[in-house]
């Protein structure tokens, strides 16, 4: 029986270490959790033991892809990622190492996602689109974690090209996001309307550019108050 035990263990970590979908692998780590406490019942005989007081009864652990929330958590931004598509799907490269599947959280909607990342090297990241291009199918989406990234697949409602991740007013909105420089978003917006200007506008923001990167940047923003 012992043997039998060890072999299975064996089989199901071999499945485990290939598996890619959260709900496979959450299942085959609830399978091996079950077979490593039988062999060691086995282990132990048959000696008779007391039974086990409140304190001893250990806590049921969650197999659950997503982390419990607690609004008291603070998160760092992610955001630098890279992201690819086809006609079908949009997939997302976040690079982080040290993420567990089961310690994810997504939020994903229609027309936007909210993917957390809990307790990686003792911090917590969240990488989010509040506003998506394009609609995408929420319930078909789903997250698979690397050894050195995270891939986000947001599958869309409907085929076809994106021109962009974003849509065009959530792009042209400065980041205003706390973990980042403030003048990051600035510049960010500056980008934006850059691409989206005239002649006139191209030509004045390309000269407050230059001036921002030669240390004149509060004289090159007067344009904008």
């Amino acid at each position: 029986m012992a043997e039998e035990l060890a072999l299975d263990l064996e089989e199901l970590r071999k499945l485990h270490s290939i598996a890619k979908r959260p709900r496979i692998l959450s299942l085959i780590s609830s399978e091996i959790r079950s077979l490593e406490k039988l062999r060691a019942s086995k282990e132990d005989g048959n000696a008779a033991a007391p039974p086990p007081t409140a304190s001893q009864i250990p806590t049921p652990i969650s197999t659950s892809v997503k982390a419990p929330i607690n609004p008291a958590l603070n998160y760092v931004s992610v955001s630098s990622f890279s992201w690819d598509q086809d006609m079908d799907k949009v997939k997302i490269y976040v690079f982080l190492e040290g993420v567990e599947q089961e310690k994810i959280q997504t939020d994903f909607k229609p027309l936007s996602f909210d993917v957390k990342f809990h307790d990686v090297k003792g911090k917590n990241y969240r990488c989010a689109v509040p506003k998506l291009n394009k609609e995408i199918v929420p319930e078909k989406c789903k997250v698979v974690v690397k050894p050195t990234r995270v891939i986000i697949t947001l599958f869309k409602a409907s085929k076809g090209d994106w021109p962009d991740l974003y849509s065009k007013e959530d792009k042209l909105k400065p980041n205003l996001d706390k973990e980042q420089d403030p003048m990051a978003g600035i510049m960010d917006l500056m980008k934006n309307m850059y691409e989206e200007g005239d002649d006139e506008m191209k030509r004045t923001i390309a000269k407050a550019w230059t001036d921002a990167r030669s240390g004149k940047a509060e004289d090159a923003l007067k344009s904008y108050r």
